[in-house]
């Protein structure tokens, strides 16, 4: 009995030639996205890389990152071909750039906070020529924005010079205002002493007496002695 006409005898050449066919068509019309699982932030800022398996070498192409599970954010994008340096933009507010390599593309975010911590997911599109192919979705990255600590600076020995001369110019002056500050204390306290003793001295000093009254004899009249004589 031919090949194909029942069901019991299997035809495995026409089986291989309509899988490879539809593999084939399934690789053109999707692309692969590859993204690391997750990365940790320190310092507000990371770099994101999507790698996908498609040519996109004179196509246009869309190639965007989202926020969240369902990709409800639109984090970045940039819109172009290879033909020139496109330019990465965001219309919700985030501080984004980029750049686009072979087979590669690179999102730069800055000044990333704590509470934007999520599920990222890449997007390439091929907008023309048609027919239009997109990626599927990938697992994601998950970015991991780590809370900045702030830490002292640490001098250099260069920078330390001028530090500690003024702190040494500092403590001269300190000691030397220091220093006045006793004299002055010093001086102030022998004058208040001075005056203490000489008040002193003058309170000791036996005063002047007053004018002394005298004592006047009784009056007595003067004797006539030439009475007598005669």
């Amino acid at each position: 009995m031919p090949c194909g006409l029942s069901p019991l005898i299997m035809c495995p050449e026409l089986v291989v030639a309509v899988d490879d066919g539809d593999t084939q068509t399934l690789a053109e019309n999707k692309i692969l996205v590859k993204q690391l699982p997750r990365l940790v932030v320190y310092n507000n800022e990371v770099n994101l890389s999507c790698k996908y398996t498609h040519n996109l070498f004179s196509k246009e192409f869309r190639a965007s990152l989202y926020k969240g599970v369902d990709s409800a954010v639109e984090v970045c994008v940039v819109n172009g071909n290879y033909s020139h340096q496109p330019q990465f933009y965001s219309s919700t507010g985030f501080d984004c750039d980029g750049k686009l390599g072979n087979e590669t593309v690179t999102f730069y975010l800055r000044n990333l906070f704590v509470n934007q911590t999520d599920i990222y997911f890449c997007k390439i599109e091929v907008m023309y020529p048609p027919p239009y192919i997109d990626n599927e979705k990938s697992n994601g990255t998950i970015i991991h924005v780590k809370e900045k600590h702030l830490c002292p600076a640490q001098l250099s020995p260069e920078s330390s010079k001028p530090f500690w001369a003024l702190v040494v110019v500092g403590g001269i002056l300190g000691f030397y205002s220091l220093l006045a500050t006793l004299a002055l204390c010093a001086c102030w306290m022998k004058t208040k002493r001075s005056r203490i003793l000489q008040s002193d001295y003058m309170n000791m000093t036996p005063r002047r007496p007053g004018p002394t009254r005298r004592h006047y004899q009784p009056y007595a009249p003067a004797r006539d002695f030439a009475a007598y004589r005669s």
